[in-house]
């Protein structure tokens, strides 16, 4: 065997122990050290194997981050691949919507570059993030732009991105809304609906989605959001989970609440999947810094730590249709993450300048994507 690895002294999050063993970039075997289950039977054969010694750390399914800026070409609301997928433990990125129809090429080729495998969400608007109100002006929707680009990049495109919030949309109110879902049935893909600022109401932006479609930025504390001020989800809200449209954190410079997320897990709401919105501004100088800083927001809210590396993994992959980024099983190509959950005093900051002191933090060491193992950068 060469080109392979042999994972030593992991630990799966139930602390069972496991060795992993990678061969030409795919999962060989899943080994439990203490042979008692006999997870894999026969000699290893360690010809060509970095043995790599772990250190009793936690392993996991790759790390999805479902919404990141990866087109740096859009300053400041882009980042490098790399930067912010494996050099901080997260083995696979979706791009949320940085570029439509006139530069989704570029993105593609970049991805073809990188170590961190990348998907990403369409911006129905050609011009993508190249301007803050790309739906501001209808001619920019072009539905046949569209078209093609899910045609000639279907291995990329996961869904469609709709930023429907007051400062995007301008004049155009819930149109390019109506005309996203038109986009989802002519392409049968799903849509990503950024909330913010109204108008348009979140009740009319609710009432266009359907099962599949996930809502982004759910945890936001503008006044145009999902919770009143009880901090009860509103009924539109809970017709939209009736109904099957999904949640995603998307926590961001300006879109994640202490105060919101403690009454959403108060009522119940979520958890579906966790993401950082990070680019290069809120990456370097906070509040984001990296995904694994804000899943530590969510061990701080009391999730399980079973529940958050689900919300970036397992779930994750759910919605993705690619079962195979959310398990651990031979044969598969092999997307892992090596990580750690340190005891220690840490500040966390929300999108609102709200400080919480935790006692935990997520650490990632270690990822494995493609089948290439990385050792990680350590963040805040």
């Amino acid at each position: 065997m060469s080109n392979g690895y042999l994972l030593r002294n992991l630990k799966l999050l139930d602390g069972s122990p496991v060795d992993i063993e990678i061969a030409e970039g795919r999962i060989s075997r899943v080994i439990d050290p203490s042979g008692g289950a006999g997870i894999a039977d026969g000699p290893l054969d360690r010809e060509g194997v970095r043995e790599i010694e772990c250190g009793g750390a936690y392993v996991s399914s790759g790390w999805i981050d479902m919404h990141v800026h990866a087109f740096p070409a859009f300053d400041p609301y882009g980042d490098e691949i790399d930067e912010i997928g494996v050099k901080q433990g997260v083995a696979t990125i979706v791009d949320a919507g940085s570029c439509g129809a006139d530069r989704i090429g570029e993105l593609a080729a970049s991805g073809g570059s990188a170590k961190t495998n990348l998907l990403a969400f369409l911006n129905i608007s050609r011009i993508g993030l190249s301007r803050i109100d790309e739906l501001s002006q209808l001619a920019w929707l072009d539905g046949e732009r569209v078209g093609e680009a899910v045609a000639r990049y279907p291995d990329l495109i996961v869904g469609l991105k709709a930023r429907i919030s007051r400062s995007v949309v301008g004049d155009s109110g819930i149109a390019p809304l109506r005309i996203a879902r038109e986009l989802s049935t002519a392409t049968g893909l799903p849509l990503m609906v950024h909330i913010g600022s109204a108008p348009p109401a979140i009740e009319e932006v609710l009432a266009h989605l359907r099962e599949g479609d996930i809502v982004t930025h759910y945890l936001n504390g503008k006044p145009n959001n999902l919770f009143d001020a009880e901090g009860r989800p509103i009924p539109a809200l809970l017709d939209a989970l009736d109904r099957g449209v999904r949640l995603d954190v998307g926590h961001g410079t300006a879109s994640f609440s202490f105060k919101v997320a403690e009454a959403a897990k108060r009522h119940g709401i979520g958890l579906h999947t966790i993401s950082s919105d990070i680019y290069r501004g809120n990456r370097l100088n906070g509040p984001v810094h990296s995904l694994a800083n804000v899943m530590s927001k969510f061990l701080y809210l009391g999730y399980s730590l079973q529940e958050v590396v689900a919300a970036v993994a397992s779930t994750a992959a759910q919605w993705l249709r690619r079962p195979e980024l959310g398990r651990i099983q031979a044969g598969d190509r092999a997307h892992l993450t090596i990580f750690e959950v340190s005891e220690e005093s840490v500040s966390l900051l929300d999108s609102e300048g709200i400080e919480r002191r935790a006692n935990q933090r997520i650490v990632p060491r270690g990822v494995v994507a493609n089948g290439e193992f990385m050792a990680c950068e350590v963040r805040a």
